[in-house]
Formats: structure tokens, sequence, C-alpha cells
């Protein structure tokens, strides 16, 4: 984790901690600005401290997966198996890690299910909170230990991320978020799985374009926004994994 030296009072040193963590961010920006996604992936790894690649080896997750595998097979990759996920999910997941060599696959999982949701009723009354046990908690605390992880964002997925750079602070944490694919469009993703030949999940196929936990996740029309199915009828639309101003964004997982 990175950290600031000296016996400075915890509010001041959280906001030199974030200043030279900003720092930190706009060089390496500065530094791969023109560079490809695998060059900024490559250097996150070599030079961003201690970093995971978060995946939910999910619709498009394959793509850093097969990159990360090239650069390093043992970059760690940490998978949240909420234990609502979709079968097709879990076999894909043991499939692609074979397939392609990653051999430092973390999976986690919550600790207090039992305790908190013994029956499994919270994702039919607090779907904010089945996310928040099952997901957003148990990836903060797997991702402690390290400066910064790898997202799969990019720019075309809404507004709020029109101007999304490789680099960025995440907010509260000390940690660096990094997104390499944060200029590739939709067929910049297709091309890359084909070239590469890389498997798809089955659940594509079927009309799942967007895949989360299966309570959850419903198959898209055609002409339908690719995350129409997430949370479908519900005023949600971010399990909680990221955030920008203190709001929760769309994530691209």
């Amino acid at each position: 984790m990175f950290h600031t030296a000296g016996n400075k009072p915890a509010g001041e040193a959280d906001l030199l901690r974030d200043r030279e963590l900003a720092a930190k961010a706009e060089a390496l920006n500065a530094r791969f600005r023109h560079h490809s996604a695998t060059s900024v992936m490559e250097g996150a790894l070599r030079d961003a401290g201690h970093i995971a690649l978060v995946s939910s080896f999910g619709a498009e997750s394959v793509v850093l997966l097969h990159m990360a595998a090239i650069i390093d097979p043992m970059t760690p990759v940490v998978f949240v198996d909420t234990e609502l996920l979709f079968t097709e999910t879990l076999i894909y997941q043991q499939e692609v890690s074979e397939r392609l060599g990653l051999r430092n696959v973390r999976i986690i999982r919550a600790d207090d299910i039992a305790e908190k949701d013994p029956y499994g009723a919270l994702k039919f009354s607090d779907k904010d909170a089945c996310c928040t046990l099952r997901k957003t908690v148990p990836l903060q605390k797997a991702l402690a230990n390290y400066d910064g992880w790898i997202t799969g964002r990019k720019r075309f997925q809404s507004g709020t991320r029109a101007a999304l750079e490789f680099f960025e602070v995440e907010e509260g944490t000390g940690r660096l978020k990094i997104n390499p694919l944060a200029h590739w469009a939709p067929e910049d993703v297709r091309a890359y799985m084909d070239e590469n030949r890389l498997p798809r999940h089955p659940l594509v196929a079927k009309g799942y374009p967007s895949i989360g936990c299966a309570p959850c996740t419903s198959p898209v029309k055609e002409g339908e926004d690719p995350r129409a199915g997430r949370w479908r009828g519900e005023n949600k639309e971010e399990c909680g994994i990221h955030v920008v101003d203190g709001q929760m964004v769309r994530t691209g997982a």
C-alpha cells in the first residue's frame, strides 16, 4: 500500500498521500498517453507497485486476462465469487484460467454470508445491501494490500467516463485504478478477441452482453442498451465497486 512518512495527523496524512498519488497518476498518464493498452498494462505491472487485475470473467473480461497471461502469468487475478453467479460463469472462469495459463487466480468470497444473509433473501429485499455484502466488501478486503488494480472500464460506456484516463486515483483508498482499455471502442474488443481466438462467455450467445449475478441479470433485446439486463426494472445500475466524486458509476466488468 502507498504510505506517507512521519507522524502527521490522519486527515493531513491522507491529503498528502492523495496529492502524491495524484502526481504519480499524472506522471504515468503523461508517460503512456500515446501507448497501446498492452503497454499501459505492462507499465502498470512493472512501475505502479503491487497491482492486481480484478476480473468478473464476464462478457469482455478475457481481453485483459489474455494480456495479463502474456505479460506475466503470475499476475494476481482477483475474482469475486458472490455465490450467486451463473454456473456458466464459474465454468468459464476455470476454463479460461487453465487455457490462458494464469497461475495466480485468487477466488474470494464473503466470510459472513451465513450470518448476514442466512436465507439468501437480501437479493429480493435489498439489492444494494446484497451487493455490498457479497461483492464490494470482500473486494475491498482483498485489495487492502495492493497499490492499485486494473479494471476493464472504457470511455464509451457512459458520460461519466468520457474523459477516463489510463491511471486515476481511487478515492479514499490510497490506491491507483488502471484502465488499459479506456480508449477502446466495442469493435476493438471484438477484433482483439477474434484475432487471438479467445473463448466467449457462453451466455453472450444467449443474449447476455453484460453478465453479473444470476438473480439480477436478464437477456437483452436487440436495440437495448447492453446493460439493460442488469437489475432490470430497478433504480440501480452499479454494484458499488466503482465510485467517482462519491457517486457509484457503471462498471464495464
